[in-house]
């Protein structure tokens, strides 16, 4: 499957273009994860009432198809995954998809262009909010915490992160780079 790559140098404003890269960083992050998950993880059942962790990589995904067709329904929305029956592949996938129409989403809602994205919908029952920069901080606050939850049951799962990996969550410059900007954060790419 392959997803349109949009440059964070093609939007207007320095916001714009922080938001795009901001949001691919987080989703490089999501890969990582799921690159670096013991296979056997990916459907273990955890103690209590607990999602394994592919239901909680398909409920990101789920939730990024929400967020772009309330929010930006002129873009091509994914194809939702199933809970139950995706693979770690399909996951990867599907996380590449929805991150992409979510950049789009940002660069029109935060790039100054006079995009059509004019209001951020978080959920049908939920209030609109303008587009700005809470946008932006609640998308990456849903699916840090999401993060947290799969690292913390992988470990409770007995199969834990590889150090490297969990370091490299925290390597921002790396993550930049491999996003597309070389000089890391802070720099206007």
């Amino acid at each position: 499957m392959t997803t349109r790559q949009l440059s964070s140098q093609n939007v207007p404003t320095q916001l714009g273009r922080a938001a795009v890269q901001i949001f691919a960083a987080n989703e490089r992050m999501n890969q990582m994860l799921i690159e670096h998950l013991d296979p056997r993880a990916w459907n273990a059942k955890p103690p209590g009432k607990t999602r394994p962790i592919a239901a909680i990589f398909t409920h990101m995904h789920n939730v990024r198809t929400k967020w772009i067709r309330l929010t930006a329904g002129h873009l091509k929305v994914p194809r939702q995954l199933h809970r139950t029956k995706c693979t770690p592949q399909q996951a990867r996938a599907g996380l590449a998809e929805s991150a992409a129409r979510c950049e789009e989403m940002l660069a029109e809602a935060l790039g100054g262009s006079g995009g059509r994205v004019e209001k951020f919908h978080r959920d049908g029952w939920a209030k609109p909010w303008p587009v700005g920069v809470e946008m932006l901080c609640y998308m990456l606050s849903h699916e840090a915490h999401h993060r947290g939850q799969v690292c913390m049951l992988a470990h409770q799962l007995g199969f834990p992160l590889p150090i490297a990996a969990g370091s490299g969550l925290w390597n921002w410059e790396s993550l930049w780079k491999e996003c597309g900007s070389p000089r890391g954060p802070g720099y206007d790419s």
